[in-house]
């Protein structure tokens, strides 16, 4: 059943490749291993999980690929969280149609950037998210100027939080000055935080929800986090995140995905290979990610 509420804490999933010389890379999604990642984030307390974002490499999937990872998610979680599918794409036809796939398949939400490869304009990023959330799933548009190089600023947010079914923002321009501002010029839109590395801030000032990526390491302690954030434990939350932030700064790095799967080797979890144009991390990188994995780690008591 669909909810206006996306907030909370939901995991943008990463997403486990196996051995196949057959498969696009040679690695083909493991669904099973996939499935059990989206369980486990469940019972550690995660609200949801966010399939097929850019931490689950939706850009180098078929589509095949990319329905049945969707559809996983929705029958792993069942009636136990939420699903919110990314149906990103370069223009709002493949968007729109992402979306239609999702309501069919019983996805909660939609999470959705502006045009993936072209810098839009404000009428054609209106007409995009206007596309989607014609489907009726509630929408969390994302914000993230970095890679799109469209900056959906809180003026433009006002606008887009007029059309039917826009019920959030994923906001990761990395200013939190930006979550008040939102809030005033588009009060009935969540704000919901997008970069690891500004959640606590994000949250104290008034944001509802944390769509997250290292949660797919620490998800319970994530939780919590998010928890006395909300709470307003202000001391009890800055002990818990300051030893996590190096981790966290990953999270906006351009490797990104490789950061926060490595970290889920470090806990024994799989985290595993990308595909390309990911490849693995340089030695230095690869170095310097451990460090700081193993200090945020050590602050939670995590071998």
């Amino acid at each position: 059943m669909s909810t206006p509420d996306l907030g909370g804490v939901v995991v943008a999933t990463a997403l486990p490749y196996r051995a196949d010389d057959s498969a696009p890379a040679g690695l083909a999604v493991d669904h099973d291993a996939y499935a059990a990642h989206c369980r486990w984030l469940i019972d550690n307390g995660c609200r949801g999980v966010g399939p097929n974002g850019s931490l689950g490499e939706y850009s180098s999937l078929t589509d095949e690929e990319r329905r049945r990872v969707a559809r996983t998610a929705i029958e792993t979680v069942g009636e136990d969280g939420i699903v919110v599918v990314g149906v990103h794409g370069p223009g709002s036809h493949q968007a729109r149609h992402w979306a239609e796939v999702a309501a069919e398949d019983g996805a909660d939400g939609l999470l959705c950037l502006p045009p993936t490869m072209y810098r839009a304009n404000r009428g054609e990023v209106l007409a995009h998210f206007e596309a989607v959330a014609s489907v009726g799933l509630p929408v969390m548009v994302y914000n993230n100027p970095i890679d799109t190089k469209v900056d959906l600023t809180p003026a433009l947010l006002a606008e887009i939080a007029q059309i039917d079914n826009v019920v959030a923002v994923k906001e990761f321009s990395g200013d939190v000055r930006r979550v008040l501002e939102i809030r005033e010029q588009a009060p009935g839109l969540d704000v919901i935080s997008g970069a690891d590395d500004v959640v606590l801030e994000s949250l104290l000032m008034g944001a509802t929800g944390w769509f997250a990526g290292f949660p797919n390491v620490f998800p319970a302690e994530s939780v919590r986090l998010f928890d006395l954030a909300r709470a307003g434990k202000l001391d009890e939350a800055r002990a818990l995140y300051e030893p996590l932030v190096a981790a966290f700064r990953w999270d906006s790095r351009t490797e990104f995905v490789q950061a926060i799967k490595l970290g889920m080797d470090l806990v024994g979890r799989y985290g595993g290979p990308c595909r390309p144009p990911r490849g693995p991390l340089t030695g230095e990188h690869h170095e310097r990610v451990t460090a700081d994995m193993r200090r945020a780690l050590a602050s939670l008591g995590v071998e």
